[in-house]
């Protein structure tokens, strides 16, 4: 399946015990939202492949999962660092101005005075409101000073709240934000 078509809603963070099950982060917005799946797709980048959930539980702050084929602590570790998703087809289509977190990586931002911000690498949850992860395009000097380090574009966390996120539109990939450069 290609991963655009897929929605990635989590992601497996380690291995729990010695038989197989895994600790998995999930990006969703309850934190059982993938138990409504029964089958999940494991992988990166373009290597996916799709698992059967035997049995899935909360434990704290993550789900502890055993995936069909998966029975020992090397086959976990071997799991560690995927990210889990599931096709958009089984996914409801969110409201208006909400967003699957997956569809806004890659997206570039700008503020509205032009000035380009780079991409969004990264969105998390703080509690109070998401937060995106932007970081500028690598830039190459041409000259290497003793300020390089002061130099260097940072990455910007910006709020995902609609005082800030003027506009995103998925289709040209793009954000325009009122973010002022320097903060």
């Amino acid at each position: 399946m290609a991963v655009n078509n897929m929605v990635v809603m989590g992601r497996i963070v380690a291995p729990y015990g010695v038989y197989g099950w895994l600790k998995v982060l999930p990006d969703t917005e309850a934190i059982d939202g993938l138990f409504d799946y029964d089958t999940w797709w494991l992988g990166k980048g373009d290597d996916w492949r799709e698992m059967v959930v035997e049995t899935a539980k909360l434990h704290n702050d993550v789900i502890v999962v055993k995936l069909e084929g998966i029975d020992d602590r090397d086959a976990a570790f071997a799991c560690k660092g995927k990210q889990i998703a599931v096709p958009r087809a089984q996914l409801p289509e969110p409201d208006e101005n909400e967003y699957y977190w997956s569809d806004l990586i890659g997206l570039r931002v700008k503020n509205s005075q032009g000035v380009d911000f780079g991409l969004i690498i990264e969105v998390f949850e703080t509690g109070a409101n998401d937060v995106l992860v932007v970081k500028p395009d690598v830039v190459k000097p041409d000259v290497v000073s003793a300020d390089a380090d002061k130099e260097k574009p940072q990455e910007r966390l910006l709020p995902f709240v609609a005082t800030v996120v003027l506009e995103v539109d998925l289709k040209a990939k793009t954000m325009l934000v009122d973010w002022d450069e320097d903060f």
